[in-house]
């Protein structure tokens, strides 16, 4: 009786462990973005300089707008970047530019987006590979306050703060502008430097490529009902009256 009750216990012990290791194993990536190790730093380097600074560009573009409600924390916001995050649904105006390269260049189409939720202004510019091997598209981005225009914003080439490669069957990599934190100080980006002055020549560039200084706040004065004032009535001639025989 003891020998079954102890092989009773034995194989409900077993049991959990069994099920345990059949569970699927979760791998989680964290990308380093504000200190990536210096082969990183290398892909990143060898990717912007594949930019064509003078492209070829199809015939075919693309311009929309609108208006989204972001209830979710954004996905380019992460650890060691500021960001404000507010418990409310935050609605955000946006414009795109979409241009196609020509069928000789290495990227396939570039696409530009301005957005502004009332508290940040974001810039983003997506370059995608047309035959993707390793390299699947880069992405740079740049940020400011929402207390000046978007035609200020333009006008002044605000520079990158951060810029992502999305690799084929690869972790993505990425570097972005790292603040102070309650973790602690903010890290030594002096080395970084570079990188970062190669990614803001390349939105600069693009800037006047795409035409965003004019599109842009264009676009968004549509979205904001902002219209030129109505013109005047015609005044009405009246006709003097005859007088009475």
């Amino acid at each position: 009786m003891v020998a079954i009750l102890c092989a009773a216990r034995l194989m409900a012990q077993q049991q959990p462990e069994a099920a345990a290791s059949q569970q699927p194993q979760v791998k989680v990536n964290m990308l380093n973005v504000c200190t990536p190790s210096a082969e990183e730093q290398k892909e990143i380097a060898a990717a912007l300089a594949k930019i064509p600074k003078q492209p070829l560009f199809d015939a075919d573009f693309e311009v929309s707008r609108g208006r989204s409600t972001l209830t979710d924390m954004p996905t380019m916001l992460e650890a060691g970047q500021a960001g404000h995050v507010a418990g409310e649904p935050s609605i955000a105006n946006y414009v795109r530019i979409r241009r196609e390269f020509s069928v000789q260049a290495m990227f396939s189409s570039v696409q530009y987006s301005f957005s502004n939720d009332g508290v940040n202004m974001i810039e983003t510019l997506v370059l995608h590979v047309r035959d993707p091997k390793d390299l699947i598209q880069v992405s740079l981005e740049d940020t400011a306050s929402a207390v000046t225009s978007s035609t200020t914003m333009l006008s002044v080439n605000t520079p990158a703060s951060r810029m992502r490669l999305e690799r084929f069957g690869k972790p993505s990599v990425a570097l972005a502008r790292c603040q102070e934190t309650a973790a602690g100080p903010a890290p030594n980006q002096s080395a970084y430097e570079p990188l970062f002055h190669s990614a803001s020549e390349v939105l600069t560039n693009y800037r006047t490529l795409l035409g965003v200084k004019k599109v842009v706040p264009e676009e968004l004065a549509k979205i904001s009902g902002e219209s030129k004032p109505a013109a005047p009535p015609k005044s009405k001639m009246m006709r003097p009256k005859e007088p009475q025989k």
